[in-house]
C-alpha cells in the first residue's frame, strides 16, 4: 500500500514507521515546510491518504484528497463544523472518508463503554457527570475530539441542553481540558452522587495506539466508497 502523510509532527513520524513495519511504503510526506507539495497529481502517485496536520489546514487537505481520489483517513481534529460539506463531496466524488477523534481501540471501546454508562445513568439524575481530559502542552484545540466525542454518546441519553468547556452553560455536560507536560492523552467520565463516585477512565501511555489505529484504517479503507468511523472499521 502506497500512502501519502499529510502532516510530519510526531504522530505523523510514528505513523511512517509503524506502516513500513507492516510493509506498506510512503510515497508523499506534507508538512509546514513544503505545503506547496501537496497537488492533485502529488497525491495520486499513493493509495490513501493518513491526515495528521493542524486544524486550519485539514479541511483543505480533505478537500484535494477527495478531488483527486484518493481515500483519506483523518486524525485532525478541531475542523468538524465543515464535516457535513465534506462528507457530502466524499458521497458526490464516489470517494471515501474516514475520521475519528481517536484510532486507538482502547478508546473506542471506551466510547462505546461511555454510552452504555449514559444510557443506564438516564434514569438516575441523582448522579452528575463531568468528564475531563488531559493532554499534552502542544495541542492546539480544547476540549478534545476525544472528549467531543464522548461527550456526545453521553447526551444521547441524558437530559442536558449539551456539552460545554468548563461548564460555562446551565443544565449541560461539563467538559474539562487540562494540559501538561507530554501527556499523550487522558480521559475520564466522573458521575457523582452524594453517596459515592463512578468513574470511568482511558490513560494513553503513549502514541502507538494512536497511530496503529490509524494505520489500520488505512489498509481497511482502500478501494472502498463511502464515509465512514472507526465504527465500521472494528464492526461496534
Amino acid at each position: 500500500m502506497k500512502i501519502a502523510l499529510l502532516g510530519f509532527g510526531k504522530m505523523g513520524q510514528l505513523i511512517g514507521q509503524l506502516a513500513a513495519t507492516r510493509g506498506h511504503q510512503v510515497v508523499l510526506v506534507i508538512g509546514a515546510e513544503n505545503s506547496h507539495d501537496l497537488t492533485i497529481d502529488a497525491l495520486q502517485k499513493a493509495d490513501v491518504a493518513i491526515e495528521f496536520s493542524a486544524p486550519e489546514v485539514a479541511a483543505r487537505h480533505i478537500q484535494l484528497c477527495l478531488e483527486a481520489g484518493v481515500p483519506v483517513v483523518v486524525g485532525t481534529t478541531g475542523w468538524y463544523d465543515v464535516y457535513d460539506e465534506l462528507a457530502d463531496l466524499a458521497k458526490a466524488k464516489q470517494g471515501a472518508l474516514l475520521t475519528a477523534t481517536n484510532f486507538s481501540l482502547g478508546v473506542n471501546l471506551f466510547f462505546a463503554l461511555s454510552q452504555w454508562m449514559g444510557a443506564a445513568m438516564a434514569d438516575h439524575p441523582d448522579y452528575h457527570v463531568r468528564i475531563d481530559e488531559t493532554h499534552h502542552v502542544h495541542k492546539k484545540d480544547a476540549p478534545s475530539g476525544t472528549a467531543i466525542t464522548i461527550a456526545e454518546r453521553l447526551l444521547e441519553h441524558l437530559n442536558l441542553k449539551g456539552w460545554s468547556l468548563n461548564g460555562t452553560m446551565d443544565n449541560s455536560l461539563p467538559v474539562f481540558a487540562h494540559r501538561s507536560d507530554e501527556v499523550p492523552g487522558t480521559h475520564e467520565v466522573r458521575f457523582s452522587s452524594a453517596e459515592d463516585d463512578i468513574v470511568l477512565s482511558h490513560i494513553a501511555h503513549n502514541r502507538n495506539g494512536f497511530a496503529s489505529g490509524a494505520v489500520l484504517a488505512a489498509e481497511w479503507l482502500v478501494k472502498k466508497q463511502g464515509v465512514f468511523t472507526m465504527k465500521d472499521v472494528l464492526g461496534l
